[in-house]
């Protein structure tokens, strides 16, 4: 093994292990954002690990930084040679990376039942990547009198997400004064939720409060967070292992279908799916940006913009090849194009 890769493999496993430590803690003083923080981070430098273990490259050429989380994850889903996750497992992942953020930038109120099921998702899948990739044992790294994260594992996640919807309705009654509490409780629904349609941002206030009236009109929890219902538990029988996935068929309005299906809806990480993330030709970009193609070509050149893996990739479906833009491209050319010379640009290309 690389010493980068032992060094990163190290510094995620104790990550990981400070993770448990303060989820067992007996207080809870900064307990939640401490273990989603060490939690999130764990997974960051093991992606960055993994890359590196399979023969890939976690810097851009003349760029300082490493890459960041998103950009990780993107790798080991998409990337042939570096694969190493399923995008269901990425789903786990981008979850507690997105209760993270909202957890260090802001705040949010989660439930202990809700907190555990994230925590040892996140454990049994860091546990099982670990055997899969480095063939080494989580175990390895624990003392025998460590604890595991929780002994009394909630076995119905549709039922605990009833539970919870219950006590919002409850203190979103119009005597309550406890708008501000539902609300904090609203985020964490909201950050999985939209975890699952793909995005990465958090839900803003105005959206929380809409949300709040809809619950407010009694609409139930299962047709304002159609995604979350698509998830089940998946316990194994060895000690306290569990995962999430989604459910299948019978029993939900919501299953998986093959891509490209014209009459169902998909859940996905977009991000980390190829077609959805690049989801942009250069034909719909020209036109977003009024230029021809030909002069768009040219400032992409210029810019380098097929370089930028956030902004460009080649994707094969079946036998075609199709050069494919992100909206983060777009944006980012809408910030440059007002300090280009534009004509400059493309007489410097027809020379």
């Amino acid at each position: 093994m690389k010493r980068e890769v032992k060094t990163l493999l190290s510094k995620s496993t104790d990550s990981i292990l400070v993770a448990i430590e303060h989820f067992n803690r007996p207080f809870d003083v900064g307990r939640q954002e401490t273990v989603l923080i060490m939690l999130d981070r764990g997974f960051e430098l093991f992606l960055k690990a993994s890359i590196l273990h399979k023969g890939g490259a976690i810097r851009n050429k003349d760029e300082k930084n490493t890459l960041g989380f998103d950009r990780c994850l993107r790798k080991c889903v998409s990337e042939t040679e570096l694969k190493c996750f399923s995008e269901q497992e990425a789903l786990q992942i981008q979850m507690i990376n997105s209760l993270r953020d909202a957890a260090q930038h802001f705040y949010m109120e989660i439930s202990e039942q809700q907190f555990y099921i994230h925590t040892q998702a996140g454990i049994t899948l860091y546990a099982r990547k670990l055997n899969e990739i480095f063939k080494t044992k989580l175990s390895d790294y624990l003392p025998e009198r460590v604890l595991p994260v929780s002994t009394l594992p909630p076995d119905d996640f549709g039922g605990l997400f009833t539970h919870e919807f219950k006590e919002i309705v409850e203190l979103l009654k119009p005597k309550s004064r406890k708008k501000s509490n539902a609300i904090a409780k609203l985020r964490a629904f909201a950050i999985v939720e939209s975890s699952l349609e793909g995005e990465t941002t958090q839900p803003s206030e105005v959206e929380l409060k809409n949300i709040a009236k809809r619950i407010q009109k009694k609409e139930d929890w299962k047709s304002i967070f159609p995604n979350i219902k698509t998830l089940s538990l998946n316990p194994s029988g060895n000690g306290f292992e569990i995962s999430l996935k989604l459910t299948k068929g019978e029993g939900e309005a919501i299953h998986l279908v093959d891509e490209g299906n014209p009459n169902a809806k998909t859940i996905a990480i977009r991000k980390v799916n190829e077609l959805a993330f690049y989801s942009l030709g250069l034909k719909s970009l020209a036109e977003k940006l009024s230029l021809t193609q030909p002069k768009l070509l040219a400032v992409i050149e210029h810019l380098k913009i097929q370089e930028n893996p956030d902004f460009f990739k080649l994707i094969q479906v079946r036998s075609q090849k199709h050069k494919s833009y992100s909206p983060k491209a777009l944006d980012y050319l809408k910030k440059k194009l007002p300090e280009l010379d534009i004509k400059e640009i493309w007489n410097n290309r027809k020379k």
